[in-house]
């Protein structure tokens, strides 16, 4: 299972490439779809790799993603696109398997002591 969550900086809707997008005929597909991309890495721990396969599972047509590469929100790549900065703004893959680890062993700490006071 990947993450269950991605970040997203509160300025995301003020960022400039961003907002020049919007302001373009089905500009608000494309962000759309840019925002379904990151979700999809994040799920599928890809660390920000979009596969061509999964096009249409973030609700993407190649015009959407023809316009996000044209806006540098994302690269196109081998086999599909990346998305730019996801390093700088989300955690590594080892990061969230370590955190999702550790939350296991509370959690299992946790329980075992309610279940020793019963």
């Amino acid at each position: 299972m990947g993450l269950q969550w991605i970040r997203l900086d509160t300025a995301m809707p003020d960022n400039p490439k961003l907002l020049g997008l919007l302001t373009e005929k089905e500009g608000h597909r494309a962000a759309f779809v840019w925002v379904c991309c990151m979700a999809y890495a994040g799920k599928h721990e890809t660390a920000g790799f979009i596969p061509r396969e999964a096009v249409s599972r973030v609700n993407g047509r190649t015009a959407d993603f023809d316009r996000l590469c044209r806006v540098d929100l994302l690269a196109e790549s081998a086999g599909g696109w990346d998305i730019k900065g996801w390093d700088e703004y989300q955690l590594s893959d080892e990061s969230s398997v370590a955190r999702r680890e550790k939350a296991k062993k509370a959690a299992a700490a946790r329980w075992s002591k309610k279940e020793a006071g019963k």
